[in-house]
């Protein structure tokens, strides 16, 4: 795949860029490996001061750099603008909170026969990153924020479609103040990831992205011997019982299928209704999808911009056009539109059958599944009855239903009565095929920390562990 800038609203290709020679790449490398050691001896305070002023710089610069995205990858401006000040939130949350995140945590000292014990969080080294295009700032954001405060260095290697994104973050950092070499863009294909996470100077590595490649990455660490976390999408439920407010329900329901132009891992994509409130849902649901503004991502009353390519596109059309063909039923959109630009409109989709390919893959556009249900019980089996477990959402206003979805639910995010998203605050992660580890709060700044146990004793002999070892 080139590394390009192409407009998803015209198809008309903007900008091109060279991939980086080996020789480059390893240059990037050592520069990552000397800024590491010299990042990893400042103090924290200096880290977050630079942190600091990249938030600083992220909201004097929001209003072009989201339109750089929205030219990039078709997000709308209004959301574009959004992510940025997120970003920039997230990077005030990391410098305020690293102090305690990072602190030493004091052990039992006597309990393990110690003078003194205490756990410390240590830099591992430089971390390769590899990111996709939907969320081009906030999904490197996510990692390079505490990756940076813990001292650690990163390696970008961005989606092809947003090369422009991906320089801005290098230059971003390096305007704030960090060391030369502590984030570096590498302008590079999939097929130089394997090479570079070889490298012995890079210690880890982070993606987000397909499953494919998920499994390619943790093939090469686990040769290598390399951490890894993985975020590789969902195919979220969002489960709607009869006690739920539908009013509200289908407007959170609209809005999470259909932010970003449908294509976020945490979208719901799979409505999940009782009997006793699904065609009451539906109407609420569809007819609000229909009302949804489809055009130019840059206008202030657009609702949904394009999609990213014009082979996503394809897919997502392909994915809802099996499913009529085996019998679903279209309660709005579902056709292809004419012209430029690869757009699709908002589609609900209901009579869904196991065998249709909708039933439990991940459609990564604006379209929603409909799933009628009887009971709790089937509820959940339906919830859980894929190989994803990213995200999910309940509706119901009775207080046993909440705990039981908060427990039964097979995912990494249990949201009840609310949309699905991330928060610095918050672990975000997943399990079975959505991958593991995770990203953000202090759980996620410790993924890439050496968790060191430090055990200091009076000095007198034999004053170890005692009789037993490991």
């Amino acid at each position: 795949m080139p590394i390009a800038t192409t407009n998803p609203a015209t198809g008309q290709v903007l900008k091109t860029y060279e991939a980086m020679s080996d020789e480059q790449i390893d240059a990037a490398i050592e520069r990552a490996d000397l800024a590491f050691r010299q990042l990893r001896d400042t103090t924290i305070a200096q880290r977050a001061r630079w942190l600091t002023a990249a938030a600083d710089l992220l909201d004097a610069e929001r209003d072009e750099t989201a339109r750089l995205m929205t030219t990039e990858m078709g997000k709308t401006y209004a959301a574009a603008k959004a992510e940025v000040t997120k970003c920039a939130t997230a990077c005030r949350f990391y410098a305020g909170n690293a102090p305690r995140m990072l602190a030493d945590e004091p052990a039992d000292a006597a309990a393990v026969k110690a003078k003194r014990a205490y756990v410390r969080y240590q830099p591992i080294g430089p971390v390769l990153a590899v990111m996709p295009w939907n969320f081009p700032l906030w999904q490197v954001m996510r990692f390079a924020a505490p990756a940076l405060m813990a001292g650690n260095t990163g390696l970008l290697k961005h989606a092809s479609n947003v090369p422009q994104t991906a320089l801005y973050l290098e230059d971003l950092f390096r305007r704030a103040g960090f060391p030369e070499g502590a984030f570096t863009t590498l302008l590079v294909g999939s097929d130089a990831v394997d090479r570079i996470l070889s490298d012995p100077r890079v210690r880890a590595a982070t993606l987000t992205g397909s499953e494919p490649a998920g499994r390619s990455i943790a093939q090469i660490a686990g040769r290598e011997i390399k951490k890894t976390v993985l975020e590789l999408g969902g195919s979220d439920p969002f489960v709607v019982m009869p006690s739920a407010d539908l009013d509200a329900a289908a407007e959170v329901a609209t809005t999470a299928r259909c932010q970003n132009n449908g294509q976020s891992c945490i979208a719901a994509k799979r409505f999940i209704v009782h009997t006793d409130v699904f065609d009451a849902f539906a109407e609420k649901f569809a007819a609000r999808m229909a009302a949804l503004r489809v055009g130019d991502p840059m206008d202030d009353g657009t609702d949904v911009g394009p999609l990213a390519s014009e082979r996503g596109r394809d897919e997502v059309h392909a994915q809802v056009a099996d499913a009529v063909d085996q019998g679903a039923t279209v309660l709005c959109g579902g056709e292809k539109p004419a012209g430029d630009g690869w757009y699709y409109p908002p589609t609900v989709v209901t009579d869904l059958r196991p065998e249709m390919r909708m039933w439990a893959e991940e459609v990564f556009g604006p379209v929603a599944g409909l799933y009628r249900v009887g009971s709790y019980d089937e509820a959940i089996a339906v919830a859980n009855g894929t190989s994803f477990g990213l995200g999910s959402n309940a509706w119901t206003n009775d207080p046993a239903e909440q705990e039981r979805f908060a427990v039964d639910l097979d995912a990494g995010n249990v949201f009840i009565n609310g949309m699905t998203t991330s928060y610095p605050e918050l672990p975000f992660g997943g399990v079975k095929n959505s991958g593991y580890g995770r990203e953000l709060s202090a759980a996620g700044m410790r993924e890439f920390c050496n968790t060191k146990t430090v055990w200091i004793g009076e000095g007198e002999t034999g004053a170890g562990a005692g009789a037993h070892s490991e």
